[in-house]
């Protein structure tokens, strides 16, 4: 180990090879451990520790060459020393030295004593050393499972976080700046038992109960009760775990004191608890009622010593509770009530007994069933149930405009005078020696209520009359009726406005109001008005189209022959109309392409009818106004047109005695196949609209493009000539142009309308060509879409006047 820790050194403060640095690495009492960089040309290393301020004399020690580390011992404590290092050679030369300053450690100290006065603690008594700045107590259990070391300024010392009834091996250590003393010779302690954890309560105001669990390693406990305040106090020893403690003062506080004792006679913790005993019983001053709106009783009582509060209680379950007066109130007493009320003094301990009940009484209860009676109109009576504990009534009688009566009396009626109309609010109050009901229940009583006098009816749509009147005194509700032989029309309101709708149209309706109330019903006496409903929405049973412009609606007539119809035809721009006392009419004018909404009105003197439903018209889509063909090749053609007003999608068709195309497209142009090349087409559009409306839009004809050539042959002729041979497909009215395309040379030839052969002189023999043959038409242009041919020709040889073609058309 001394080898490694050698090696280490040396690794880590080698510096420069010639210089020699020195550290000191550890210190005691009385040796001091150093480590220095080697040299590389010593054979041998000598350490002298000199002491700076005594007389004593230089300790020196010598090492090897390899050594980078020793100890210098039998040193003084707590001194200071100043070490040398030299570094020497085979000559014992000195290389190089260097030297540092170091104290060594203090005195070891000598325990005098360790003893325990807490579970979790051992206090140790030593002897201080000079020159020491602080002391390190170690602990250590016997099992060697526990080990702590803690830092104390001086004797004596205390190691803590120690377990209660266990025995430790300890020792100190004095400490300097220069470092720590070996530890002294251990001694051993053991740590004193856990104080009882006492747990106090008190079942009365005499008596304090104490329970604990019992405390490990105890054999004996000790308690001792202290009152609060006073100086006396009593001890007791047990070897149980629970005590009483009797003849104690209500409502005071006792502190109780509990330690525990193990085998050996030592004495363990303390622990100190407090408790309070029960208060003693409160005496009821007083019990009254409180004036007022709500049923409260107000208690009143003694304050008693060690109460923290007071509860109230009633003997039907009622209470209150108060902490800091001597008296509280009991809200939400039930009315008409005897009871007696007792009153509990708590603190923390728990209750006192309840004091002597004191009875009471509450106020009577207002009656429950309040209502009037009507025997004839005008005169009126309130009359109510009867209730218990009651000496006399007093009934209130309010009218709605603020008018009262009142009467006071020992039975359960009251009269008085009611007029129609009005609204009566009547309540009654019983009375006891506690005094009057602090409330009373309220019942509402309305007379029949009066016809409206002026009444107004009108139109307020074709099927719908508004009905207004001016309020009257009584009425909650109002029901109007709209009557026509059994159909009766109901609409009830709170506001004097009603709206009868749903009613049949061109009708003449019975109107009534009748005003009602909800606790007399309605009044039946009220006279009807007689008024008529708008004319009835005609209906557009047909559209026809009698020229390009003009179409005629017809419409049912289910009104009055004095109804005039009206008829408008609404389109994106414009609007059309017509009017008529009988079922048609007609709209003139109507453009092509256009989509309309035609709807029809009646209207009669009571009014206009609502709109008949609406049904659209569409004209027929427009032609275009040009069409274009143009031939794609010679078996395709590309038809195109502007696009026609209303027309959603087309058809076109091209005819000629040589066959006929046709497509549909929603586009405004067309690609057709199966085209016949030199032969005259007839063009016909039918333009479509979305609904189906078709317009024949028939245009001028045209003829396809000439044929082209077909049996196209190249051949080799007498001087250098060339000749291009064909069979034209269709009729020989046409001139043809050649044109060969050559790598090296072009060569262009015109053929005669009836000749199927042309002529070139060659240029430039063993060419490969692309021939091609296309008519000309009639404006003048050769057709463009014929297809060419590529052939091979050799020059003149053995096989002169021989062409070779290679038999494949151009891709190109």
């Amino acid at each position: 180990m001394l080898k490694l820790l050698l090696l280490l050194g040396f690794t880590q403060i080698y510096a420069a090879p010639n210089d020699v640095t020195l550290t000191v690495f550890t210190v005691t009492s009385k040796s001091m451990t150093v480590q220095w960089s080697g040299h590389s040309g010593a054979s041998s290393y000598k350490i002298t520790a000199t002491p700076k301020n005594a007389p004593e004399r230089p300790v020196f020690a010598q090492f090897g060459g390899n050594t980078v580390m020793g100890s210098v011992n039998s040193l003084s404590p707590n001194t200071v020393y100043t070490m040398q290092l030299e570094a020497m050679d085979n000559a014992s030369n000195v290389l190089s030295s260097a030297e540092t300053e170091e104290t060594t450690a203090p005195e070891v100290p000598l325990i005098q004593q360790a003893y325990s006065k807490h579970s979790d603690s051992v206090t140790v008594e030593f002897t201080e050393v000079a020159g020491a700045t602080s002391y390190i107590l170690r602990a250590e259990s016997l099992d060697g499972g526990f080990f702590s070391e803690m830092v104390v300024s001086g004797s004596p010392g205390t190691v803590v976080q120690l377990q209660p009834y266990t025995s430790y091996r300890l020792s100190v250590m004095s400490v300097n700046s220069g470092g720590q003393s070996q530890p002294s010779h251990s001694v051993q302690a053991t740590t004193v038992v856990l104080a009882p954890e006492l747990v106090p309560t008190s079942p009365d105001n005499s008596t304090i109960h104490v329970n604990w669990t019992r405390v490990e390693h105890a054999v004996l406990y000790t308690l001792c009760i202290i009152r609060e305040g006073s100086s006396s106090r009593l001890k007791v020893n047990t070897t149980a775990t629970a005590m009483t403690f009797q003849y104690l003062e209500a409502g005071t506080t006792y502190c109780i004191k509990g330690t525990a004792w193990d085998s050996e006679g030592r004495v363990g913790d303390d622990l100190t608890v407090c408790q309070i005993t029960r208060p003693t019983r409160p005496d009821v001053i007083l019990v009254q009622m409180n004036p007022g709106r709500s049923l409260d009783i107000a208690v009143y009582w003694g304050a008693v010593q060690g109460a923290e509060k007071y509860v109230a209680l009633t003997t039907n379950g009622q209470n209150c509770t108060s902490t800091l007066l001597s008296f509280c109130f009991i809200t939400s007493v039930d009315c008409g009530q005897n009871h007696s009320v007792a009153v509990v003094a708590h603190n923390k301990a728990g209750p006192s007994s309840p004091s002597q009940p004191a009875e009471f009484i509450t106020y009577p209860c207002p009656p429950e069933n309040i209502w009037v009676e009507e025997p004839e109109a005008g005169n009126c009576s309130v009359v109510w149930e009867d209730v218990p504990l009651v000496e006399y009534y007093m009934a209130f009688i309010k009218r709605d405009d603020g008018t009262e009566k009142s009467c006071n009396t020992t039975g359960t009626t009251c009269p008085f005078t009611c007029t129609c109309g009005y609204t009566y609010l009547t309540t009654v109050f019983p009375y006891n020696q506690a005094g009057s009901s602090p409330y009373a229940h309220v019942r509402n009583y309305t007379t029949i209520p009066c016809c409206p006098q002026d009444v107004k009816i009108s139109l307020l749509s074709t099927d719908t009359l508004e009905i207004t009147w001016s309020p009257v005194k009584g009425a909650e509700l109002y029901e109007t009726t709209a009557a026509q032989t059994d159909d009766v029309i109901h609409c009830n309101d709170t506001a004097p406005v009603c709206a009868l709708s749903d009613l049949s149209c061109n009708t003449a309706y019975s109107v009534t109001v009748t005003p009602c109330s909800d606790f007399r019903g309605c009044n039946q006496t009220c006279a009807p008005q007689k008024h008529k409903t708008a004319p009835c929405p005609p209906e557009i049973l047909n559209m026809v189209q009698t020229n390009n412009s003009t179409y005629r609606v017809f419409l049912s007539t289910p009104n009055s022959p004095d109804t005039t119809y009206s008829i408008s035809a609404t389109g994106h721009d414009n609007t059309h109309t017509c009017q008529t006392k009988n079922n048609s009419c007609e709209l003139t004018q109507l453009p092509c392409g256009s989509t309309y909404e035609v709807m029809a009105v009646a209207t009669a003197a009571e009014g206009r009818s609502l709109p008949g439903f609406t049904k659209t018209l569409e004209t027929a889509p427009c032609c275009p106004t040009a069409i274009n063909v143009s031939l794609v090749t010679q078996a395709m053609t590309n038809v195109s047109w502007l696009p026609g007003g209303g027309a959603r999608y087309y058809m076109v068709s091209l005819t000629s005695s040589r066959g006929h195309a046709k497509c549909h497209t929603l586009d405004t142009h067309c690609l057709m196949g199966c085209i016949t090349c030199s032969t005259s087409y007839s063009i016909n559009l039918e333009a479509i609209s979305s609904t189906g409306h078709k317009s024949q839009c028939p245009y001028r004809g045209f003829s396809s493009s000439p044929c082209c050539p077909t049996n196209l042959k190249l051949y080799r002729m007498f001087n250098n000539t060339l000749r291009v041979r064909w069979r034209s497909a269709g009729p020989q009215i046409h001139n043809h142009t050649v044109d060969l395309y050559g790598t090296g040379a072009n060569y262009t030839c015109t053929a005669a309308a009836g000749s199927r052969y042309c002529d070139i002189q060659e240029e430039i023999c063993g060419e490969v060509y692309s021939v091609v043959v296309a008519p000309v038409g009639r404006s003048g242009g050769k057709v463009v879409f014929c297809q060419p041919r590529t052939y091979s020709v050799l020059c003149p040889g053995s096989n002169a006047g021989v062409v070779i073609s290679r038999g494949r058309r151009s891709v190109n």
